[in-house]
């Protein structure tokens, strides 16, 4: 018995230390995708901030903000709460942290594409501080942590497998606020209102940041099945790894379908099959199975994989066109709505209820248990709530002090120059910035220090 629990500990760690590594390997694309989708004056500043969001946000949860989940979601939850807890002590504490803040900083970086080209770094990095700090954690242990006790959403019966709510739905919410506090970029409304086209710069360097991502997102929602082995009284036992293959199928279908929704509809709206549409409609199809990957049918996976692609031109001309609010990189309707629906809708295809088909095609419309719905619409009511009303506080008081986005001088000279002082492409840009960290000269020229 000592030797299989030896075998399932050790092959549990390297599982997830496997699976932590791929999550981190998705700042990388979300590095390639939202630069890409920035104009080419604002590069090193949506590198710069990817980098510091993984860099601050690491420190902070580490230090406060898994201790504050885990206080607060055993406050509300009937769990016993001591002092800043945050992991048990040894080497698999340290890996089950660190499996956690991946998550966490996953939904801090998402707020950086909403806020592109205009947002000051001190402001967003602030932010960064905060969501990393309390905003994330209180949303965490409504859901996942709640040591000693039962989260109190989850309690209710809310169920978020992988973040589908928790981790995209925050992100994508927290960006629509901070895009909407921070007002849009000076080029994206002409005088009468009418909106601007501002393409991005490399749509290259948006499609590979896609597929970096679909490749860490297989660490994402099947990261989660993280109990390879577990030990019974027979011995060696196959674990939570057993519903593996559910979340494989759901993750690779809802990628799919999301990127076919996405091109069907941007060809019926325009007669073009737009390129970014489908990148970004392959990660709203990931999205929206995130939340409940390991408890859909073959059938929901397609048609919730079909809707987020399918929804993700029209949420984002919605907001874009009515609401006014410039959402540089779409991530509202990428994650925001694709993250709420995929929890909300999902009980029309769950092995846990009446499912509308039990195959890949096959079944019958049948009753669905309206009782599986409330939960569902109650958590993503909570965590909306909480992230808008926190969000819009802390942009708000940014905005009152004149510290939230840059002059309009430096907006239109761009955030390389303006907040960091070089130039992304300085054989194509302008000869007054540098790149190797020299001062620069008033005739042009660059002067070592």
């Amino acid at each position: 018995m000592e030797m299989a629990e030896v075998l399932a500990e050790g092959v549990n760690t390297v599982w997830a230390l496997t699976v932590i590594f791929l999550i981190f390997f998705m700042h990388a694309g979300f590095a390639m995708l939202e630069s890409g989708q920035v104009r080419s004056k604002n590069v090193a500043n949506q590198l710069t901030k990817n980098m510091l969001t993984w860099a601050i946000g690491i420190v902070v949860f580490f230090l406060a903000g898994m201790g504050i989940a885990n206080n607060f979601g055993s406050a509300v939850g009937g769990g016993e709460a001591s002092a800043l807890a945050m992991f048990d002590a040894g080497s698999q504490g340290w890996v089950m942290w660190l499996f956690s803040a991946v998550f966490a900083m996953t939904a801090a970086t998402i707020v950086s594409g909403a806020v592109a080209g205009r947002a000051k770094l001190r402001a967003y990095l602030s932010y960064t501080f905060l969501l990393a700090l309390v905003i994330y954690p209180v949303v965490s242990g409504l859901v996942w942590y709640a040591p000693g006790g039962t989260p109190w959403l989850t309690g209710l019966g809310f169920h978020d497998f992988a973040g589908g709510m928790v981790v995209h739905g925050v992100g994508g919410i927290a960006g629509l606020t901070a895009a909407w506090m921070l007002g849009a970029r000076l080029d994206r409304y002409d005088a009468s209102g009418k909106l601007q086209v501002i393409p991005g710069h490399s749509i290259t360097f948006a499609t590979l940041g896609t597929l970096v991502l679909c490749f860490g997102w297989y660490g994402f929602n099947v990261g989660t099945a993280a109990t390879v082995f577990s030990v019974g009284e027979g011995g060696l036992m196959l674990g939570d790894y057993s519903y593996v293959g559910r979340v494989v199928m759901s993750t690779t279908l809802g990628m799919t379908m999301g990127a076919i929704g996405a091109a069907a509809m941007t060809w019926k709206r325009t007669g073009k099959v737009d390129t970014l549409y489908v990148a970004n409609g392959m990660l709203a199809g990931l999205v929206i199975v995130t939340g409940t990957a390991d408890v859909l049918t073959p059938m929901g996976a397609l048609a919730l994989g079909l809707i987020g692609g399918l929804q993700l031109p029209l949420v984002f001309d919605f907001v874009s066109r009515k609401l006014k609010v410039d959402d540089v990189c779409a991530v509202f309707p990428v994650h925001g709505t694709a993250g709420a629906l995929g929890i909300v809708l999902f009980p029309l295809w769950s092995v846990n209820g009446t499912p509308v088909g039990e195959g890949v095609v096959s079944g019958g419309l049948l009753s669905v248990e309206p009782g599986m719905f409330a939960p569902q619409i109650i958590g993503v009511a909570v965590i909306t709530v909480w992230t808008v009303v926190a969000t819009a506080a802390v942009w708000g008081a940014f905005k009152a002090v004149g510290q939230d986005r840059v002059s309009e001088e430096e907006e239109q000279a761009g955030l390389d120059t303006a907040e960091h002082g070089i130039d992304s492409y300085p054989e194509f840009g302008r000869p007054e910035a540098v790149t190797d960290g020299g001062a620069v000269r008033t005739d042009g020229g660059v002067q070592d220090d």
